[in-house]
């Protein structure tokens, strides 16, 4: 961890590895989502919007290639990047047939492309499709890392988000995801209305046993025509301030291993599509809050990680 950050932040582990910034590339595709379409469930999370949980992409009517070119145009350009990461971010990006899944990844793999980040749910994790991209990562020499959406370890909070899977589903895409030497990256909400701070602690802790490269957290957003959106208009839910959720931010880092790389702390969405995001407030004013706090108490990433290895026998040892 870079000692200048109270976390290992996602930007600086980018420029110790690649020797300069790296850009996200974002792809989308022609999905849904195995509990949207009746194979597990209907109507999809209840805090998913038609978007898949993605916004600022191009046309899913463009080939991958052409999506990633006029991307990269662009985006080089503006930041004078020089070195990209293929994004497949919109719905869950590994459901569809082997064939097709193998198809849109090479497609991916162009010039400046440095490594491929697929988005998915925990119970769309194959061996099949895990050893294609362990070949693809091997061949091409490119870094994988599959995206898990897992939002809370709290079970009953995932059947109240209408997930389609348990915490078994997701433990067991994780084991799967090392043993092919691929990047796992984790996505939490750090602020459901069913979840408290002894939930948070537990998701640094599960998170970090099952040795979890990456994690994104992410601060709830409510999107209109959802059920939860719903929800919140008629007083159903009651949401944390801001300051519970700096603190509970400040708590989940504090548990979880040093060695995991934080892709973000807030999540973001499109203005005109919200009934609330981010307390009213832009994502980095509260992300500099959260930094500014941490470093004023002196408070660090993985101050609490004690807890693996035997903890018990740690008076013998």
């Amino acid at each position: 961890m870079n000692k200048i950050d109270v976390y290992n932040t996602y930007s600086q582990f980018l420029k110790d590895k690649y020797g300069e910034r790296v850009y996200k590339l974002p792809i989308k595709l022609p999905l849904t989502c195995p509990n949207r379409d009746g194979l597990l469930g209907t109507g999809g999370c209840i805090y998913c919007g038609e978007e898949g949980g993605s916004f600022e992409n191009l046309s899913e009517d463009l080939t991958v290639k052409s999506q990633l070119l006029k991307n990269k145009d662009y985006i080089g350009s503006r930041y004078n990047a020089k070195k990209f990461i293929a994004y497949f971010q919109n719905y869950t990006n590994t459901y569809m047939e082997l064939a097709k899944f193998k198809k849109y990844i090479k497609e991916a793999i162009i010039d400046d492309i440095v490594g491929i980040s697929i988005s998915t749910r925990p119970d769309c994790i194959n061996d099949e499709y895990l050893e294609f991209l362990e070949e693809i990562q091997d061949e091409y020499e490119i870094d994988i890392t599959v995206e898990l959406g897992l939002q809370t370890v709290n079970y009953k909070t995932l059947e109240k988000l209408n997930r389609g899977h348990t915490l078994a589903e997701y433990i067991d895409s994780c084991i799967r995801i090392k043993k092919y030497n691929l990047r796992n990256c984790t996505h939490l909400i750090l602020n459901l209305p069913w979840d408290d701070t002894r939930d948070v602690v537990e998701s640094a802790k599960l998170i970090s046993s099952l040795g979890v490269e990456e994690i994104k957290l992410h601060s709830l957003y409510i999107v209109k025509n959802t059920e939860l959106g719903s929800m919140y208009m008629n007083g159903d839910i009651e949401l944390i301030s801001r300051d519970d959720y700096i603190e509970r931010v400040i708590e989940f880092l504090q548990y979880l291993s040093p060695d995991i790389v934080v892709q973000r702390l807030l999540g973001r969405a499109p203005k005109e599509s919200v009934l609330f995001e981010n307390w009213g407030e832009s994502w980095w004013k509260i992300r500099d809050m959260i930094v500014q706090n941490m470093n004023d108490r002196g408070i660090n990433q993985g101050d609490k990680f004690d807890y693996l290895n035997g903890k018990g026998l740690k008076r013998f040892l």
